[in-house]
Order: C-alpha cells, then sequence, then structure tokens
C-alpha cells in the first residue's frame, strides 16, 4: 500500500485487558479473529496476541514461567527474567497491576493452572504505565463466572519430584460472587553448570580456570488467593481480595574447581547449602460504577504489597591439590522486606455516538529494605569478610495521569493519548557512605491509527513512547557472593532509558487460516547495557551501565491454520537487528547484530476425547559487543483424555523431551575468555488429574461489574 494512505489512517482504540475494555469494545474495529465457534488456544488482534491456558496442553502442569516461555516472541532465562522481542525491558502485570510476584522469579511460584489467559501487548495505549521499552505481558488470573456452588481439584505428579495440589471453590449469586484458590507445591530442580576461563597475565602467561557445579534444589510452596465481588446495586459493584504466597528453598550445590598457569596447578572442592524463606501478601479492593450510559463508567483501584525474605547461605571450600587443606568457611545472611501502595482512578466519559474521553490518575510509593552479611570463619568466631556488611533502603514514588481520546468514523478509527509520569527514587545505605536522588518527569504520547480495509481485513499504525526504570538489582551496589570467581554488582548511578516504538500490522481472516504479519521499529536512547571485566587478575564483575543508543528493526508474522475442526497449527517468526553505540572505559560497545527465533505448535482432537498437542521453540544465536549465545531449541509433548462426562482431565507432559534448553555463552575481553553453559532444568515428565464438580454449562447469573481486576 501507497505512503499517502497512511495519511488516511484514523487511530484505533487499542483493546486493553482491564474491565474499561468490556464497556468500550463494541465500538471498535479491531474485533477478535476466531478460527473456529470455539474459543481458540491463540487469538489474534492487531495490537495484542492473547494465549488463552485451557486450550494448550503443555502449559496446564507448570509454573506461569513455564507458561511464558512458550508464548510468540517471549522467553524466559535460568535466571526468571522475561524478554519479548529479544528485549527484556519488558513491563508484566498480573490482572492488570503491577506486583511483586513479577520480581526475583517469583513467577515460577503461580500454577499455570490458575491463569486464564496472558495478553501480549507490544505498543500499549496511554492509559497503561509507560515502562517497559519492549511492551507489556498481562497475566490474567482466573475468576468465578458461573453460579452456585461450583470448583475444581487438580493434582500434579512429575519426574524429577514435581508435586502439587491445587483446589479452589467458589459461589456466585446475584448479590455476591465469593473466589478462592489455594496451592501446595513441592517441587525439585536438578542443575548443571561448567565455566571455562582463560586469562592472560603479565608474568605468569595463560591461566586457566574450569568450573563444574551441580545443583539440586528442592522448592516448596503455599498459595492462597481469596476475594468477593458484592453487588450494591445494578450500578455499583465493591470487591476486595487477598493473595498470599509463602515459599520455602532448600538448595545444595557442589563445585570442582580446577586452576593452572606456568607454576602452579591446583584443584578446589565446594560445597555450599542455602536455605531461604519468602512471604508475600497483597491487599486488593475496587470500586466500580457503571451509569445508564453503557459506555461511562467510573473506577477505584487500592492495592498494599507487603513482602519479606530471609536468606542464610554456608560455603565449605578445601583444596584437594597440591596439598590437601581445608579452608575457612563462609556464610552469608539476607534479609529484605517491602512496602507497597497503590492509588489508581479511571474514568470513561462517551462525547458523542462513537467518541469517548479516558481520564486516569495514578499514584506508587514503595519502600523496600534490604541488609546482606558475609561472615568468615576465625576459629571458633565468626568475622566480617571483605567487608560485606550492607544495609540499604530503597524509596521510589510515581505520580502519573492521562488522558486519551477515541473515536470511529466508518472503517476510520482513532486513539490519541497522553501520560505524565513524575518518578523520584532515593538509593541510600545505612553508613551514608553514599546517597543517588534521581527525580526526573517525563511525557509520554501514544497514538494508534486504524483502517479495516473488509471484513477480516484490518490495518493499524501505532507509535508510543516508553521508559525502562532501572530496578532495585540492578541499583544495588554490593557484592552478594555466590561464586567467588564470577559476581554481580548493581550501579546506583544508572538513569533511565527512554524508547520511541513504531509499529505497523496487518491481519488477514480467510476463515481456516490467519495471518498477522508486522513490522516494528524502536529507539532506544541510553539503554542499560550489562558490562564484565576482570578484577584483580581472576575475579569477573558484571555490572550494568547505560549506553549511547540502540536501534531495533524487526518483523513477526504469526500464522493460525485449521484446516479441520479437530486440528489447529499456529506457526511463529520473529526477525530482528539491531544497532548499539558507546564507549564506556575501555569497552567499545559500537556493535550489530541480528537474531531470529521461530515456534511451531500443532494441537489434535482425537476419538475417545483424546487431545494431543507437540511444541518446537527455536532461537537463534544471539551477539553483543561483549558476548555470544548460542542457539537455544527444544520440543515439549502432551496428550490428555477428558473423562466423565468432561467433568475430569488427565494431561501427561514432557518438558525439554531432548534435554536442549542449554544456554551457552562466550565473553571476551582484552586479556580474557570466558565460556559457560547454564543447564539449570533438565528434562521433565508429569501428570495432571483435575476434576471440577458441580461443572455446569450455560448458566446465567449476574457478571461482577469490576474495575480493572480483569
Amino acid at each position: 500500500m501507497k505512503l499517502p494512505i497512511f495519511l488516511l489512517f484514523t487511530i484505533c482504540c487499542s483493546l486493553t485487558t482491564s474491565a474499561q475494555e468490556q464497556s468500550t469494545e463494541k465500538q471498535t474495529i479491531l474485533k477478535e479473529v476466531a478460527i473456529t465457534a470455539e474459543k481458540p488456544g491463540v487469538s489474534l488482534k492487531l495490537d495484542k496476541k492473547i494465549f488463552v491456558v485451557g486450550k494448550d496442553l503443555l502449559s496446564q502442569n507448570g509454573s506461569a514461567n513455564d507458561l511464558l516461555n512458550n508464548l510468540p516472541a517471549v522467553a524466559v532465562s535460568p535466571t526468571g527474567t522475561v524478554s519479548l522481542r529479544g528485549n527484556s525491558n519488558v513491563l508484566i502485570l498480573i490482572n492488570g497491576r503491577k506486583t511483586g510476584l513479577t520480581q526475583s522469579n517469583a513467577l515460577d511460584q503461580i500454577p499455570a493452572g490458575q491463569i486464564d489467559r496472558v495478553e501480549i501487548i507490544t505498543n500499549p495505549s496511554a492509559r497503561y504505565d509507560a515502562a517497559g521499552n519492549a511492551g507489556i505481558i498481562n497475566i490474567i488470573l482466573k475468576k468465578n463466572n458461573k453460579g452456585g456452588f461450583t470448583g475444581q481439584v487438580k493434582l500434579v505428579g512429575g519426574l524429577p519430584n514435581d508435586t502439587r495440589l491445587n483446589p479452589s471453590l467458589n459461589y456466585k449469586s446475584d448479590k455476591i460472587n465469593l473466589f478462592s484458590t489455594f496451592g501446595f507445591r513441592s517441587t525439585d530442580y536438578v542443575g548443571l553448570y561448567r565455566s571455562e576461563q582463560l586469562v592472560e597475565q603479565q608474568d605468569l602467561g595463560t591461566a586457566q580456570y574450569q568450573q563444574l557445579k551441580k545443583e539440586n534444589r528442592h522448592d516448596d510452596g503455599k498459595l492462597l488467593y481469596l476475594g468477593a465481588d458484592y453487588f450494591l446495586n445494578d450500578h455499583n459493584t465493591i470487591t476486595a481480595a487477598f493473595f498470599k504466597n509463602a515459599t520455602k528453598d532448600h538448595d545444595k550445590t557442589s563445585l570442582n574447581y580446577d586452576y593452572s598457569n606456568q607454576l602452579v596447578d591446583s584443584a578446589f572442592l565446594r560445597k555450599g547449602e542455602s536455605w531461604e524463606k519468602r512471604s508475600y501478601n497483597q491487599l486488593e479492593f475496587n470500586y466500580t460504577r457503571t451509569f445508564k450510559s453503557p459506555k461511562k463508567k467510573f473506577s477505584l483501584d487500592l492495592q498494599y504489597d507487603f513482602w519479606n525474605s530471609e536468606k542464610d547461605w554456608n560455603l565449605n571450600t578445601s583444596r584437594i591439590t597440591p596439598t590437601a587443606e581445608t579452608l575457612p568457611g563462609i556464610r552469608t545472611s539476607a534479609a529484605g522486606a517491602s512496602k507497597d501502595f497503590l492509588l489508581q482512578t479511571d474514568f470513561i466519559q462517551p462525547v458523542a455516538a462513537n467518541s469517548i474521553m479516558e481520564f486516569g490518575l495514578k499514584l506508587e510509593n514503595r519502600r523496600v529494605s534490604s541488609d546482606y552479611k558475609a561472615e568468615e570463619q576465625a576459629g571458633n568466631e565468626w568475622i566480617i569478610f571483605d567487608q560485606i556488611d550492607n544495609k540499604l533502603d530503597y524509596k521510589e514514588l510515581i505520580g502519573s495521569g492521562y488522558a486519551q481520546f477515541s473515536s470511529k468514523w466508518k472503517q476510520f478509527s482513532y486513539l490519541l493519548g497522553l501520560r505524565a509520569e513524575l518518578t523520584k527514587v532515593r538509593v541510600e545505605d545505612a553508613e551514608h557512605s553514599f546517597d543517588s536522588r534521581k527525580h526526573y518527569t517525563k511525557l509520554f504520547p501514544t497514538a494508534h491509527l486504524g483502517y479495516q480495509i473488509q471484513e477480516g481485513t484490518s490495518l493499524q499504525l501505532s507509535y508510543s513512547k516508553r521508559i525502562n526504570r532501572p530496578s532495585l538489582y540492578l541499583l544495588y551496589p554490593f557484592n552478594e557472593i555466590t561464586d567467588f570467581n564470577a559476581q554481580y554488582r548493581g550501579n546506583p548511578e544508572l538513569n533511565p532509558s527512554y524508547a520511541d516504538i513504531f509499529e505497523l500490522g496487518f491481519l488477514q481472516n480467510w476463515g481456516k487460516i490467519t495471518i498477522n504479519p508486522s513490522l516494528y521499529y524502536q529507539y532506544i536512547a541510553h539503554p542499560i547495557q550489562d558490562y564484565t571485566y576482570l578484577k584483580d587478575g581472576n575475579t569477573f564483575i558484571t555490572s550494568p551501565i547505560n549506553i549511547d543508543q540502540e536501534t531495533r528493526r524487526g518483523m513477526e508474522l504469526s500464522i493460525l491454520y485449521q484446516p479441520v475442526t479437530s486440528l489447529q497449527l499456529n506457526a511463529e517468526f520473529n526477525y530482528y537487528a539491531f544497532k548499539q553505540r558507546g564507549y564506556y572505559q575501555a569497552q567499545d560497545f559500537n556493535f550489530s547484530a541480528q537474531t531470529f527465533t521461530s515456534r511451531f505448535s500443532a494441537q489434535m482432537k482425537l476419538p475417545m476425547n483424546f487431545s494431543f498437542q507437540g511444541r518446537y521453540n527455536y532461537s537463534s544465536a544471539e551477539r553483543n559487543a561483549q558476548s555470544k549465545t548460542a542457539a537455544i531449541h527444544a520440543l515439549d509433548l502432551g496428550i490428555s483424555k477428558n473423562l466423565f462426562k468432561n467433568s475430569a482431565t488427565v494431561v501427561i507432559d514432557g518438558i525439554n523431551v531432548l534435554n536442549s534448553r542449554k544456554f551457552r555463552t562466550i565473553t571476551t575481553g582484552s586479556n580474557y575468555l570466558l565460556n559457560q553453559m547454564n543447564n539449570p532444568n533438565a528434562d521433565r515428565y508429569r501428570i495432571s488429574f483435575v476434576y471440577k464438580f458441580n461443572h455446569k454449562e450455560g448458566q446465567s447469573v449476574r457478571q461482577a461489574k469490576s474495575g480493572n481486576r480483569n
């Protein structure tokens, strides 16, 4: 299509995940494309993709991380970092809100079976927070929508051990809706890590370090989610809920370490054992008022999060060669706590038959405390090791407001929005050796233009400005001892990065086949990049820094094909090229590269209520100025059978059945080479049984008029 036609576009309303969307969705042209009368496992819209968990066999038995790791253009690293289109600056929401469950790999504690759907929003409107250069991933938890008492019980068993029990019970009437979910989990993980280090030493030539680390992790978790919707009348609804997630982890590691140079060879054995407790709590309240006009609505949300964690680590080291010797023991203790408060209000006001104004205000206040100490054994006493006795306080205040206007005329529609955010961040230690303060205010415009060429054929052009604020993990300036030879240290002087994002999307539905290609361009000012250097000739330090700029140009293609009602095929392709510019100390970050990811899935309905699914994921090799990561591929398989007139389901699956999901990275510097292989989870096999009681189709009970909860 020629460029002048783009000038005729009007901006189309981006479909959102909140209940605000439910009141405005009928007036948009971006209608969901369903390839059967049944709700599909993957639905495509111009502004997002919706992944329905219940339709995907391979996501029912695992955690939220397992689910995310198999979504289009999404990847989860061994440490739980989530990236979208190769960019880790993604904002993760649960029920449309930020929570502590999206940090420190806590998503692994949420059972995938408690998730209703996941929405991938690559270019959000002004209604959403501006955080996340790559876009937004919104996880929607299940909620009861049937009358009377309903519920289900789910039991999972696996190899290695993965035992889960997830009961839920709900009650709904014309006046109240009660919902509850419980989770009990006992899981074992087996990890294998290899590392080889080559260091050029001035007088001793090349020194070589080799590590082999074996890890056995055991996690126990308990989850509770209780809440109620109370319908005051036809136009007023109050919702209150409480969420708690408590975990206990016990990890054991064994690390063989060999060192050699021209003068001496030595070997060490280090055994570590850690115990960790985490408790995350969330209170939420919502008030929603609707009006006689079906598109007019006001909502108020309050949320209070409080969590704490404790972790103790013991490390024992012994020299094996050239002479046997037991070295002093090392122990560390870490304690953290946070209190987060959120207040948000939204108002939707129709101004004409096809035009709507939206306004909103939001306030977030977060306070985090961290206390970390390392000690070395000295006879019968313990003394502070390497001056590591650090206490830190982190304070964050974000105030924001937005306004946006949407309208529609025939096949044209548009949405114009503007969001303003004020941020205040302070990081200080207890000894007042440093006090870092950052204050910045920024405007974030958004624009979505759309044109429906004909029924089933739509086109959209969108723009948004985004921000990536450094997390506390990136700002934390002290060492945490996990490996003496490789450490990560935060940078309290980090600044936020800003991105301008453009995207052109096309959607075509021919009945049995649906295609959704898109082109995107991102310009990022002062992106955050990891920088690795060698300290004292034998310790690798990795720290985040700001470089000058980065540009990304990419193309994404989604294809859904259903030749017959019993077979659905899905393919996803994503290709992008990037260029980075910048210098830091002696490191030149001027670099350009490209990468490619793909995902193929087939789902079949078989006779006798059986279903089968196979899925293959591939990510090509990736490079930046310092490192290269090898290509990764993985195969997952699953089969299910419905029992007792569809009241029960048995699912058997195998995840990473080829044990090929291994992360291999080579990092190079002027005088060193670091070669690493991380395999945190080998292949896993699980079986689950789900039984639904009082499961009745077609019950008609009034739905909760919730605000932003969904």
